[in-house]
């Protein structure tokens, strides 16, 4: 099953989405009975730790699950964010990691969370 945090913005792109989502997030994770694991399809993973602390079944974020997985393939690993702003907030969440060494680089798309569910496209003029 998948479901989406209702009380939550259409996406994350600032550190204040992230804040806004992560005791709404935890609230539907300690009410779901039936899930035997969660995953927070999210780059910023908003409320990882906090669902970890709520649950005995496995919590797992996207990003840090892809990094992991990078890192299990390559030495150096590099991102695609949605915008130059999402940048700084992912380099913080890689220092946590204790990553940050093995990021190649980022580089934004400068889109919205919204246009990039549309599938526009910008130019590159």
């Amino acid at each position: 099953m998948c479901s989406t945090l209702a009380e939550g913005p259409f996406g994350i792109e600032t550190q204040a989405d992230v804040e806004s989502v992560v005791m709404p997030l935890r609230r539907m994770v300690e009410a779901d009975n039936s899930s035997d694991a969660f995953v927070i399809a999210c780059y910023s993973d908003p409320g990882l730790h906090v669902c970890r602390e709520c649950t005995t079944r496995p919590v797992f974020g996207i990003a840090e699950c892809g990094v992991l997985t990078a890192l299990a393939h390559a030495g150096r690993f590099g991102v695609i964010a949605i915008s130059q702003r999402s940048i700084a907030r992912h380099r913080r969440y890689l220092l946590q990691m204790g990553l940050t060494d093995r990021l190649a680089g980022e580089r934004p798309l400068e889109m919205s969370v919204a246009e990039t569910a549309r599938g526009e496209k910008r130019s590159s003029a």
